[in-house]
């Protein structure tokens, strides 16, 4: 049997009003349609592991959750949402009515637990090597004053860049901004990604 991890229902718990039946409709459906799923957090989200590959994972947002299957692309094809309308292939969830019928959603997953099966490895991105996001003044100014920082934040791949610019970029209000600057700054001149408590769970 499939293994849940505590760690998601606080996720849910902690969730907005609107995205607790939405995370908790899928958690179930997926634990339905693969009772061998196993439960995890992978870059603060949930996801569910099926023979220790990544079958989907969940996340919820200010005002939508998302759902995605890993190796949606090839599951779907065409018929997946575009990329860019939220994260996952069924776009920006607001309730549980959104997703697709129980039935249709627990095909994508079998076919989804088939290609794991099969060994297929998920296709890598078109494009090449993704490009590091655009720092903003402010960032780089706060890096320039120290130079621990700024050697990690070169250092770091793509990804681990954007996460600190989204987190920065996203901040309402000039304070919350100021703090998380100099938060960023911190971290990073001891090498550490922006969600370094995660990386060892």
């Amino acid at each position: 049997m499939g293994q849940r991890d505590p760690r998601i229902d606080a996720y849910i718990a902690g969730s907005a009003d609107f995205a607790r039946p939405i995370l908790t409709h899928l958690r179930e459906l997926v634990h339905a349609a693969c009772p061998d799923c196993e439960e995890a957090l992978k870059w603060s989200a949930p996801s569910f592991t099926y023979r220790a590959r990544i079958l989907c994972s969940m996340a919820a947002f200010k005002k939508h959750a998302a759902f995605g299957l890993w190796q949606g692309a090839m599951v779907m094809g065409s018929l997946g949402r575009k990329p860019d309308t939220a994260m996952g292939q069924f776009g920006r969830l607001t309730g549980v009515a959104d997703l697709p019928g129980k039935r249709e959603l627990t095909g994508y997953i079998r076919q989804a637990m088939k290609l794991i099966e099969e060994g297929v490895k998920r296709a890598p991105a078109k494009g090449g090597k993704p490009r590091p996001p655009e720092a903003p003044a402010d960032l780089m100014a706060a890096l320039g004053k120290n130079p621990a920082a700024r050697a990690a934040f070169d250092a770091f791949p793509p990804s681990a860049k954007r996460e600190y610019v989204e987190w920065i970029t996203e901040a309402r209000r000039e304070e919350t901004r100021a703090k998380r600057l100099v938060q960023a700054v911190e971290w990073m001149s001891e090498g550490k990604r922006r969600n370094w408590k995660y990386e060892n769970c």
